[in-house]
């Protein structure tokens, strides 16, 4: 390959992991548009969803390391989804700092409604389940060797 096909957009997989995300989230669209929330607010409810039984809460510091964002994108999506009244935002009585979340009735009754996306999602796109998994697998391990690396290059 010259030097000038290693600038080829095409050649970048940034920009096929950038152009798969926006797919994926454009086909997610009208499916969570019928629940009322957006790609991203879908995601703090899949890692709700998955931690809080019952009475347990989340900490949004943990929510934010899990989704990998900080609190100035986290904050203005947890409000609107506290304005929907699918989650409560409180204080944490021993550390004001700590802001924990829990999820109202409201929210955990959303989830039987989410149940099926992603089997509609898989079967709308036509990808088999086994190259999507094979493929998610690929995509996480790529995601801990390049935040290794980013860690591992900082020293």
């Amino acid at each position: 390959m010259t030097d000038s096909n290693h600038l080829a957009l095409d050649n970048q997989i940034c920009f096929a992991l950038y152009a798969a995300n926006r797919a994926v989230t454009a086909r997610y669209r009208p499916l969570l548009s019928a629940l009322g929330l957006t790609y991203p607010q879908y995601l703090v409810m899949l890692v709700l969803w998955e931690t809080t039984q019952g009475d347990e809460r989340v900490r949004v510091s943990d929510l934010g390391k899990r989704l990998r964002l900080d609190s100035g994108t986290l904050t203005p999506l947890l409000k609107r989804l506290e304005e929907q009244g699918l989650v409560r935002r409180r204080r944490e009585a021993a550390d004001q700092r700590v802001v924990l979340l829990d999820l109202t009735e409201q929210g955990r009754s959303l989830r039987a409604r989410a149940e099926t996306l992603p089997a509609r999602l898989l079967c709308d796109s036509g990808v088999a389940p086994d190259r999507a998994a094979a493929l998610r697998d690929e995509l996480r391990a790529l995601l801990n060797e390049l935040e290794g690396g980013a860690s591992s290059s900082a020293r």
